[in-house]
């Protein structure tokens, strides 16, 4: 954990963050509910996995772990939720493009969410030293060359902030289900300082306001979507772990950039009708749990008044517990409108 000496700079930059990022769903976007699959009541089943490939072996392994989620029959969609690499290792774009050569090999549309190893954390010595805003624009170079479109070899099209400079963050609706996928990563929402810095330099603040702000706009449009279209449940995918239950006293300094984006999502949970699950990675221990719920130690944390029961939030495996996948299932008429179950990758699972 960082120390407290950061909390000056944290607390500046978190008015910033407050004074710039609409808590509410003003700005909803246009109405794209069914942009990127069906809107029908056919349930469907997709794969969720992240944290890998991480370290030589699993790199080597990497297209087998593509190979058996090809095989899965009952998959038709896949999620990335980050962290393609570990924390320290060399952020090259040649290694970028061995993944993106990987991703490609996925039969199903592949929606990835950017994790913080591959840019955010990529100033460390060990990671060669880059500047972390380069190497995010060269993850959107090389894994974004279509916005409005997912990876994989049979790609749909989505709804895509590229118009704001973030291609990454997507929305879709299947079954009756509205997803986002939204690039909040680790360490702090990118705002830990880089090697050298006590506090996060100026480019570097105004690059997570930036990005927030889109996080949070995304965040309300696919509520508001899911209003409209009397939608049975909410997703929402990301890398970073807000509620990382392995930290017993979570520091201040650790996690004050997520207070935005942790407003916008228990103030839409609370006013939706229907269940809301959050994916995520970065913790790399699979978890299922409701992060907001009354008697949590997080919702004092991040300042909330009201438990939000209705959020349930899992953690997939990652790192050297990368073993499985999460095979998810839409169920549209089931009050569980998701049902999920670990996959181990030797394929001993299934």
């Amino acid at each position: 954990m960082r120390s407290w000496r950061h909390t000056l700079s944290a607390t500046a930059a978190l008015s910033l963050l407050t004074l710039a990022v609409s808590t509410g769903p003003a700005s909803a976007g246009p109405d794209t509910a069914g942009t990127g699959a069906t809107n029908d009541d056919t349930p469907f089943t997709f794969a969720v996995f992240g944290d890998m490939p991480y370290g030589d072996a699993e790199i080597a392994d990497f297209p087998h772990v593509i190979s058996r989620i090809n095989a899965d029959p009952d998959v038709t969609f896949v999620t990335h939720l980050g962290d393609i690499k570990n924390g320290s290792t060399v952020c090259g774009d040649a290694y970028f493009q061995m993944i993106k050569s990987d991703f490609d090999q996925f039969k199903d549309p592949l929606v990835y969410t950017v994790g913080d190893n591959e840019w955010t954390d990529c100033h460390r010595p060990s990671n060669g030293s880059y500047n972390p805003l380069e190497r995010l624009a060269e993850i959107r170079q090389v894994f974004f060359p279509r916005p409005g479109w997912t990876l994989g070899q049979n790609s749909v099209r989505v709804t895509s902030q590229a118009d704001e400079g973030v291609p990454e963050d997507v929305r879709y609706t299947r079954a009756g289900v509205a997803f986002a996928a939204v690039d909040v990563v680790g360490s702090n929402n990118s705002m830990e300082p880089w090697t050298g810095n006590t506090q996060p330099t100026p480019e570097q603040a105004a690059e997570v306001l930036a990005r927030t702000a889109s996080v949070t706009e995304s965040i309300h449009a696919t509520f508001a979507s899911a209003h409209r279209h009397h939608d049975r449940a909410v997703t929402l995918m990301m890398q970073a772990d807000m509620f990382d239950p392995t930290v017993s006293d979570p520091s201040y300094a650790d996690y004050y950039a997520f207070q935005p984006i942790v407003a916008a999502v228990a103030r839409e949970s609370a006013a939706f009708d229907g269940p809301v699950y959050l994916f995520n990675g970065d913790s790399h221990l699979y978890n299922s749990d409701q992060p907001l719920a009354a008697g949590s130690s997080w919702l004092s944390f991040y300042h909330l008044t009201t438990a939000v029961p209705k959020l349930h939030r899992i953690t997939v495996d990652g790192s050297d517990n990368a073993k499985d996948y999460l095979k998810v299932t839409v169920r549209p008429h089931n009050p569980q409108v998701l049902k999920w179950t670990r996959i181990p990758l030797d394929g001993s699972g299934s």
